[in-house]
């Protein structure tokens, strides 16, 4: 188990890696670390944030795509989906479903094309699938933008964790609210979507719903699983944005590139980001 104060200097040691946009080595390149003490150091970086005056407005799943598990961690593969909190900072919503990000700053950024849901309710710790659901008030397509404070993305799964997730910057493009009859069919509605992520002219990747443990809405049901188990973090509640993981792998990113996203069998519309 990891004593408070070292969870505090790990936690520190993050905080001013991504303040300086420099990489550290991986905390479990030090010593061993279990899952539980990155959720300790995540916990540390919380209240961190929060001393500094930045706002909490919801959750961030990753590792939901059980396709590009294998492709990460080092000593073995990443196997579960982790979660983190998002803050006001790092999360904004674009106008016509366009918009032009800086990479200032961002240590090795990469994109993911993803959904993202409002609770409108706040769901129960038991919740099953169908509870879950109904708490959305509405969905939306967004880009998440993904850093790695690590060398080259090796890293493994306590580090991500206790990395922010990983996570840079969200943008959320146009939500589209959801009927009590468009809720019940969702989890089967988004499994059987697809999204294509393209660079200029060139198709870069594609993905599924159901690559998303099933569906995202199953991703949604997955963290109200694990909250419930991690009584240090407050759980979900209705007004909080989660987005819910990559439905394709994600890809390097640079200035002055364009990349855009098209959805099929789903009625949002993809999104186009350029990068200053």
């Amino acid at each position: 188990m990891l004593m408070s104060t070292q969870a505090n200097r790990y936690a520190h040691q993050l905080l001013d890696a991504r303040a300086g946009a420099q990489t550290l080595p991986p905390l479990s390149a030090r010593e061993s670390l279990s899952i539980a003490d990155g959720y300790d150091i995540a916990k540390c970086v919380l209240e961190a944030r929060i001393a500094l005056g930045e706002v909490p407005v919801g959750r961030k799943i990753g590792f939901t795509n059980r396709k590009i598990w294998s492709k990460y961690g080092q000593s073995e593969p990443i196997h579960m989906p982790i979660w983190t909190t998002m803050f006001d900072s790092t999360v904004r919503y674009i106008e016509d479903n366009r918009a032009v990000q800086s990479l200032l700053g961002a240590v090795q950024p990469r994109l993911g094309p993803e959904l993202v849901f409002r609770l409108a309710k706040t769901p129960a710790p038991d919740a099953s699938l169908e509870e879950v659901a109904d708490c959305i008030e509405w969905m939306a397509h967004a880009f998440e933008i993904v850093t790695c404070p690590f060398r080259d993305w090796k890293f493994e799964e306590v580090d991500a964790i206790a990395a922010f997730g990983l996570h840079g910057a969200l943008l959320i493009g146009e939500p589209k609210s959801l009927s009590a009859a468009s809720r019940r069919s969702l989890p089967q509605v988004l499994a059987g979507a697809s999204v294509s992520l393209s660079c200029g002219d060139q198709l870069r990747s594609a993905g599924f719903g159901s690559d998303v443990l099933g569906s995202p809405v199953h991703a949604l049901w997955q963290l109200n699983q694990m909250l419930a188990a991690q009584p240090q973090f407050m759980p979900l509640s209705a007004g909080e944005i989660v987005t819910t993981g990559t439905w394709a792998d994600v890809l390097p990113v640079a200035a002055g590139e364009n990349w855009a996203t098209a959805f099929s069998g789903l009625s949002l519309p993809g999104m186009t980001i350029s990068f200053a």
